[in-house]
């Protein structure tokens, strides 16, 4: 009988050691914690223990920056209640993102407000204050920011320089910079990035809507743009990269803006731009340009002078619609000697405003 007791403890013990180790209850706490912070230092200084991120009426003092790029692969931001930030003449960003697998939502009715009426001097980048950028969606990779409601920044909204980046639903409202002085207000900015998917936006802004300078396989549909420059691609040139390739831009309205769709580059750059694509884009209340394609920039102005150096080809216009201001041109196209090509021109069918007698190297495909 003792014999078998001691055999039966020597299995027992065997088993046991066999067994792999428990889980410690601070490591499930590590991996699945849910914070919520109503602190902005607290939130910079401890997202990387929490797998779910609540950010609930967030007040960013002044000349900081709301940094959330410290965060664990897969983790879930979520704002609620109004975001606000405290006022300094500085570069910011206001709040900046990074990761691996990350979402960035807000809960109903949440605002990001920028306030940015306290910046604005009609200036924007060109002088004056020093303006903060807002919002820098920087080396994320995998990830999703879906039904943000931003409102009045006080220059570019969204800088973008990810992979495989989905940005849906997202509301940009800085109309009422319209009358108090907004510029530069871009909505979404994209450079150095392979794979941004941009769908549902609205913006309503004092500059471009969509401004891509750099990157691949980009699209942009379903969108509403409103009081700002239009659908863009460029200024190319001057950065480290100047390389735009595969772009799709469909599906999406244009109104009350200087241009529709516009393509532009550097002189005396180099780079290149092609396999881009436009389609059924609706235009009204166009003060400029329909579409424009040109090679003449420098300084952020035209010259009237093209440069080769950045090559625009493969590029397809196809169903752009809707209608000019009376002193508007339709379309103005602006290439250097040969180094604009294999365009097509289909469905375009823009009303009111002028045909421009200022085109030169129009490629075959295209019309003017």
């Amino acid at each position: 009988m003792h014999s078998f007791q001691l055999l039966g403890l020597a299995a027992l013990g065997s088993l046991i050691s066999a067994a792999p180790a428990p889980t410690r209850v601070s490591d499930l706490t590590k991996k699945s914690s849910s914070c919520t912070f109503t602190d902005a230092s607290k939130a910079s200084s401890s997202v990387s223990s929490c797998s779910s991120i609540i950010l609930k009426d967030i007040a960013v003092p002044a000349g900081k920056t709301l940094d959330l790029s410290k965060v664990e692969d897969g983790t879930t931001i979520t704002f609620e209640g109004t975001t606000t930030f405290g006022y300094k003449e500085w570069k910011g960003p206001l709040i900046r993102f990074a990761g691996k697998d990350i979402t960035i939502t807000q809960a109903e009715g949440a605002v990001i407000d920028g306030d940015g009426s306290r910046w604005w001097d009609t200036k924007g980048t060109n002088g004056g204050k020093t303006k903060p950028k807002f919002m820098y969606a920087h080396k994320l990779e995998d990830s999703t920011i879906k039904g943000l409601s931003i409102k009045n920044t006080p220059v570019q909204a969204i800088s973008v320089q990810a992979t495989n980046l989905y940005l849906t639903d997202i509301t940009i409202d800085n109309s009422d910079g319209d009358d108090s002085g907004g510029h530069n207000t871009d909505g979404f900015d994209i450079s150095e990035s392979t794979g941004v998917y941009i769908r549902g936006a609205m913006v309503k802004n004092q500059d471009d809507c969509l401004a891509i300078n750099s990157g691949e396989n980009i699209e942009f549909s379903g969108g509403t743009c409103s009081g700002g420059h239009g659908l863009s691609i460029g200024s190319i040139g001057g950065r480290d990269n100047n390389t735009v390739k595969n772009v799709t831009i469909s599906d999406s309205t244009v109104t009350n803006s200087a241009n529709g769709i516009r393509i532009k580059t550097i002189v005396d750059e180099t780079g290149s731009v092609s396999d881009v694509t436009y389609s059924n884009i609706e235009l009204s209340k166009i003060s400029d340009y329909g579409i424009v394609i040109e090679q003449d920039y420098k300084n952020g102005g035209p010259t009237g002078e093209p440069s080769t150096g950045i090559p625009i080809t493969d590029v397809t216009i196809d169903g752009v619609t809707g209608s000019v201001d009376d002193d508007a041109d339709r379309v103005y196209i602006l290439c250097g000697d040969g180094s604009c090509s294999d365009w097509s021109f289909s469905g375009v069918d823009i009303s009111g405003g002028e045909s421009s007698d200022d085109c030169e190297n129009v490629p075959e495909g295209a019309s003017c």
